[in-house]
């Protein structure tokens, strides 16, 4: 991750040779170390309104594309103009044990790549150590395999978020059979949204990366269809692996509602039980409680012990009675 205070735009110019990194504030400055024989990668490091309109100038990208680039809240997708690709996509990063998102845009051109970031710092560090140090394949390749790599990049970030909500699932998966956790409800609800949110992100990248794999565009090479085959299926496979958490966390909400269910039905079989135990008892009271004049018992010394018997008697009959038909 780069620093926060990075300048606002950086550029690597490279070649087979040789490559070479500057930063500025401003386009002027930096485009000043543009690689006219080989390729140049300009990073914004974060969405300045001048900044982005000035590279739009410069580069002669469509105003369509500049408010695509500004609105943060854009569905990934890839576009093709007549001398640049559009490409944007979600950024997803672990932040201790929360999520967080920036949107990352791509502009492709024959021999230049320009990125838009929403935040500053990125996970493209290992991408500009092995453009210095002439590692893999990047400065043997043109612009769209750079694109490609970048892209790489931060679809590999996707599998850290997703531990994330992986860990958490395990853990409140424990917790779905405690009937006294209060807390359980609200801890899956923002598993639930955390999960929506890298839905949202994740599945329009399928299409996005498979309308890559199709174009007829002259910037991406036939010799690319390998790479961008295995980032769509990286893709497919973040993707799946977000609707099995979605399917596990809503298999945890049945069983804890089993359990919060259960348990409601012991204490309703409780109440009932002792409901229909003082019914009859209740009666007996209520029959010897209108104190009229002409009752006999009223008058016997052993009305009272007699009328506790009865009703001692009938409770502990229907005690046995519930037991040995097993409803308690």
């Amino acid at each position: 991750m780069k620093a926060a205070s990075a300048p606002l735009m950086s550029i690597i110019g490279y070649d087979p040779a040789g490559a070479w990194e500057h930063g500025g504030e401003s386009a002027a400055e930096v485009l000043e170390y543009r690689n006219p024989a080989g390729i140049s990668w300009i990073n914004l490091n974060s969405l300045d309104g001048g900044a982005v309109s000035e590279l739009g100038k410069i580069f002669r990208i469509h105003p369509l594309t500049i408010e695509d680039i500004l609105d943060v809240n854009q569905r990934p997708k890839a576009e093709e103009f007549d001398d640049y690709l559009f490409i944007t996509l979600k950024a997803i990063h672990r932040e201790g044990d929360e999520t967080g998102y920036e949107q990352i845009s791509i502009i492709l051109k024959e021999d230049t790549v320009i990125t838009f970031q929403e935040k500053p710092g990125d996970n493209f560090d290992g991408i500009r150590k092995r453009i210095k140090n002439n590692a893999g394949y990047i400065r043997r390749n043109g612009t769209d395999y750079l694109a490609y790599t970048l892209i790489d990049a931060v679809v590999d970030e996707y599998y850290l978020a997703l531990d994330l909500q992986g860990d958490k699932l395990e853990e409140i998966e424990d917790r779905a059979e405690n009937e006294n956790d209060t807390d359980f409800i609200p801890d899956i609800q923002k598993i639930r949204r955390a999960l929506s949110a890298l839905r949202r992100s994740i599945w329009p990248l399928r299409e996005c990366v498979s309308r890559l794999l199709h174009t007829d565009s002259p910037l991406i090479r036939g010799e690319l269809s390998p790479f961008l085959k295995d980032i769509h299926d990286h893709v497919v496979q973040a993707a799946e692996t977000v609707e099995n958490y979605r399917e596990l966390m809503a298999g945890i909400m049945e069983v804890n509602l089993s359990t919060v269910s259960n348990r409601m039905n012991k204490i309703m079989k409780v109440l009932t039980i002792i409901s229909t135990i003082f019914i009859p008892l209740t009666f007996i009271a209520g029959v010897y409680g209108m104190n009229f004049r002409n009752m006999p018992e009223l008058v016997s010394p052993y009305g009272y012990p007699l009328i506790w018997t009865v009703m001692l008697f009938t409770a502990g009959g229907m005690l046995i009675f519930f037991k040995r038909r097993r409803w308690i």
